[in-house]
């Protein structure tokens, strides 16, 4: 029997979500090699032009040596393109709304000219990727119908983040006062953090209530001197995956997601696999990724009061934060977890791919 050889290709901070995706069909019998694609191959915008043919040839080299049935992509890079162009099966699978935040970054991180050429250059190198992908596998529902409205003849499935239970268990090790509220969430693109700017109406309503915030970015100073005129305000940075943010989620009493847009946030599965109450802004994917009222509460976007009301709920109820916590950890058992999204990565893949 033919084994299925499947390259994979990932940017660096998907590395450790990557390999146990590869591990987890290695158990199913395919051959996996996972690679980070920029030191495989990289190119424009890269400023390193030598490393531009130095990486083809080793691009070239790995597929000559590894001979892959199908390539599978987390981002739309040079890496994938190269795989398109040599004719084989491309699996691209797509994170996030890459067209609205095209147009978010030309109109604030990225307004110069030449900053707006790596932007179009980037845009060229994902539309290839896209009209040469045998699949595009978009994280969600509400993405899938974001590619449709610009790829509306090419091949979608619909392929979540998946998440490792095991690894997601009681850690002591951070020292939090409580009651308490933790946010998990970076401020890298304007849109998903501008929704934070509801949080002094929260603060004053809970002033003996501490609200964490772990993440970074570059919009982090728009919003974080405002909140930490707050004493039960505090930013905790970025912490070390997985170890410290498993002991994060290990200590706070409800997680909370408050976000302008988001996709498919990870966090969200690793607080409820954290047996904690979760409390999400109802924008793009989130609400496929919990249960309303059984593994927390949707809020809509800008409504500080129903936030308010919502974490009231929880810190009165005892027995609710237990029950959804409880909810939580079973939910993303069965139907996130590696063993259900390989299994069906693997019905999709052979859909295509003849071995």
């Amino acid at each position: 029997m033919n084994v299925l050889r499947l390259l994979i290709g990932c940017s660096p901070d998907k590395f450790f979500h990557l390999k146990e995706f590869a591990e987890n069909l290695k158990k199913k019998g395919v051959e996996c090699k996972l690679v980070i694609d920029t030191s495989v191959y990289t190119g424009f915008p890269s400023k390193k032009i030598t490393k531009w043919f130095e990486t083809k040839g080793k691009f070239n080299e790995l597929i000559k040596q590894f001979r892959p049935d199908a390539v599978f992509v987390d981002r739309q890079t040079n890496f994938g393109l190269a795989a398109s162009k040599l004719k084989i099966p491309l699996f691209v699978h797509l994170r996030g709304d890459i067209w609205s935040e095209s147009v978010m970054a030309k109109q604030t991180l990225y307004k110069s000219t030449s900053k707006r050429s790596i932007i179009w250059f980037k845009e060229r190198i994902a539309k290839k990727c896209f009209e040469n992908s045998t699949s595009i596998l978009p994280i969600c529902k509400y993405l899938e119908n974001k590619v449709k409205e610009h790829f509306p003849k090419n091949k979608t499935d619909i392929l979540y983040q998946g998440i490792e239970p095991s690894n997601w268990y009681y850690q002591k090790g951070l020292n939090l006062k409580h009651p308490c509220v933790g946010l998990i969430q970076n401020a890298n693109i304007l849109e998903k953090a501008k929704e934070l700017e509801i949080l002094p109406k929260v603060l004053e309503a809970f002033p003996k209530v501490m609200f964490y915030w772990v993440g970074d970015g570059p919009y982090k100073e728009t919003i974080l001197p405002t909140l930490e005129k707050y004493e039960n305000f505090q930013w905790i940075g970025k912490l070390e995956y997985p170890e410290k943010v498993r002991q994060f989620l290990s200590e706070i009493d409800i997680y909370a997601l408050i976000t302008g847009i988001d996709m498919s946030p990870l966090t969200l599965l690793e607080a409820q696999l954290m047996k904690k109450p979760v409390i999400a802004t109802n924008v793009g994917g989130i609400p496929e990724l919990m249960r309303n009222n059984v593994t927390g509460f949707l809020i809509e976007k800008g409504n500080y009061l129903d936030l308010i009301d919502k974490i009231s709920t929880l810190l009165d109820n005892k027995t609710k934060q237990e029950s959804m916590g409880e909810g939580g950890r079973k939910f993303v058992e069965q139907n996130f977890s590696w063993e259900i999204i390989t299994e069906k990565f693997l019905r999709i893949m052979n859909g295509y791919v003849e071995k």
